[in-house]
């Protein structure tokens, strides 16, 4: 087994399904009918990111461990999904906020990984890249809308861009995983997507009128570590839930 890729995989499939579970929590709690309709969709879409990220995982493994027992039946520290995306809903605010800064790079990431070596994560960055541009158009939108709305939106959408910021980094830090596969040509190094990332996101919050943080603030929740398997506190209450069916009547099928 290739350790490096089999890890690279789920941090991928685990962010995609993490963060489509915390979508999936606005479902009938939405701010608006559209807008709900809406993050359902998103949400679907990652899950469906998330099945061909973590099927690929299980084949790359070999140990006949498919995309339900990967999602399923791990505990929170074998999980490998970015911080960011495990952090709780909030306001309708924050959960833009959290999504428009994933999204953005999570574009700029699939455009990479569609010139990838490897054949497996070629075809799922092509699959996925027509979804997460119009999630990256969405956010983007939003995130505009509410930072130049009324006087109270524009203060909860700067509050709640600067709450998120801080676990940013972590998406453009390299481990010994990115540096093994970029050396094969499989991904690229998450730092070199910064520069592209930030002249968007620094675009879109100037056009929201809102203020960008500075870069150095983004690295203060970095060193520890969702790819690492270590986690706020809050990833454990979402698999609680999420993984409760499939754990309280093991193997159970429709």
């Amino acid at each position: 087994m290739d350790q490096a890729l089999f890890n690279y995989l789920l941090r991928m499939g685990d962010s995609a399904m993490v963060l489509s579970q915390r979508l999936a929590e606005w479902t009938g709690h939405g701010p608006a009918l559209e807008e709900e309709l809406a993050t359902a969709n998103t949400a679907l879409d990652l899950i469906g990111q998330a099945r061909m990220w973590l099927s690929l995982a299980g084949e790359i493994e070999g140990q006949g461990r498919d995309e339900d027992a990967l999602a399923f039946l791990r505990d929170a520290h074998d999980y490998y999904n970015y911080l960011l995306v495990e952090r709780e809903n909030g306001h309708y605010g924050d959960t833009m906020a959290r999504q428009f800064l994933f999204d953005s790079w999570h574009y700029f990431l699939l455009r990479r990984l569609c010139e990838s070596t490897h054949e497996g994560i070629k075809e799922i960055a092509e699959k996925s890249l027509k979804e997460v541009t119009y999630h990256a158009r969405r956010s983007s939108d939003l995130v505009i809308r509410l930072g130049d709305g009324t006087e109270e939106s524009h203060a909860r959408m700067q509050q709640a861009l600067n709450d998120a910021w801080p676990y940013v980094g972590e998406l453009f830090l390299d481990d010994d995983t990115t540096q093994a596969l970029h050396a094969q040509g499989v991904v690229p190094l998450h730092e070199s997507l910064w520069d592209e990332w930030f002249e968007h996101v620094q675009a879109i919050l100037t056009e929201a009128t809102l203020s960008v943080p500075a870069k150095e603030e983004a690295f203060h929740k970095a060193y520890r570590g969702g790819v690492a398997g270590k986690h706020t506190e809050a990833l454990g209450f979402l698999l609680a839930e999420m993984q409760f069916l499939q754990r309280a009547y093991p193997g159970a099928s429709w």
